[in-house]
């Protein structure tokens, strides 16, 4: 395989990474080109939502294509392009055979939520310490146990799930990878209910229930019926404001609402959407990330 890389600013880089997709471009990935540097550019955006911007003011543009031939003809072509004006080309290079399988999956190892509660993707064997134990392998669906959202549902689930005495219904609202619903079945309880708007996500659940092999019930929203004891929605700011009213009247009386996705700038305007319902509070803080509960 070979390596085009290209220099450019922020305006071009949707332009060109475009035209070396339609140029067959395997794949094309974009970084700073200042990184490492006192000029790099911090890029960041909430999960699941665009970033900031589409690139950096020196971005650099890395095409990966079959045959040398794609590449220089790729290369040719784009020179004479007017979108490529400022910018240029830097290179093009083979990139040696390489087990990129072994490679991905060396960037995702076991990833601690406790002492004795781990998250262990399935090519890698459980640390000694794992008492609980989800199978989890990065996928589709968001929820891998990396993100702090993710991380401060399963420590509260690791501290507030007794399995000695398990909810008698947990609902699971916006599953994603079914993280959170599979975290609460392998502490005991039984009646789980996971529910996503993306049907990926609901197929993604129902693969990681199996692999964990743990029992749940995984649909659409409309799936999820009457009151629980435990109800988990690691979803956005924005969407758990909207959906403040559905939420509250799904957790029954004496349960526990445990909600995350949410910046701690935002905390008052979370507290002031659930006042008419709930009274929440923060249980947990991670990189800038809160954890907010409510007993209803």
């Amino acid at each position: 395989m070979f390596e085009l890389s290209l220099l450019c600013t922020e305006d071009r880089v949707e332009d060109l990474s475009d035209a070396l997709e339609a140029l067959d471009a395997l794949s094309v990935t974009v970084d700073d080109a200042d990184a490492q540097t006192d000029a790099e550019q911090a890029l960041f955006g909430e999960p699941g939502m665009p970033a900031p911007k589409g690139g950096w003011n020196r971005s650099r543009i890395v095409a990966l294509f079959q045959t040398r031939e794609q590449a220089e003809e790729a290369q040719a072509l784009l020179q004479v392009q007017d979108f490529f004006e400022g910018s240029k080309i830097l290179g093009l290079a083979e990139v040696e055979d390489q087990d990129w399988v072994r490679i991905t999956q060396s960037q995702f190892a076991p990833v601690d939520i406790t002492e004795d509660f781990w998250i262990v993707p399935s090519w890698h064997e459980p640390p000694a310490a794992a008492r609980h134990c989800i199978r989890l392998d990065p996928g589709l669906a968001f929820g891998t146990g990396t993100h702090p959202t993710t991380r401060m549902c399963l420590r509260w689930i690791a501290k507030n799930v007794e399995p000695s005495n398990p909810p008698a219904r947990v609902l699971d609202y916006g599953c994603g990878s079914g993280i959170l619903a599979i975290g609460a079945a392998k502490f005991g309880a039984k009646d789980i209910v996971a529910v996503d708007i993306d049907q990926a996500a609901v197929d993604s659940t129902v693969a990681n229930a199996l692999a964990n092999e743990v029992s749940l019930h995984a649909g659409l929203p409309d799936k999820a019926v009457g009151t629980y004891n435990v109800v988990l929605a690691n979803i956005l700011a924005t969407p758990l404001k909207m959906l403040a009213p559905l939420l509250c009247s799904h957790v029954e009386a004496g349960g526990s609402l445990v909600m995350a996705g949410i910046l701690e700038r935002q905390e008052d305007e979370l507290k002031a959407a659930y006042a008419p319902w709930v009274q929440l509070e923060v249980s947990d803080r991670e990189d800038g990330w809160i954890l907010m509960t409510a007993r209803r």
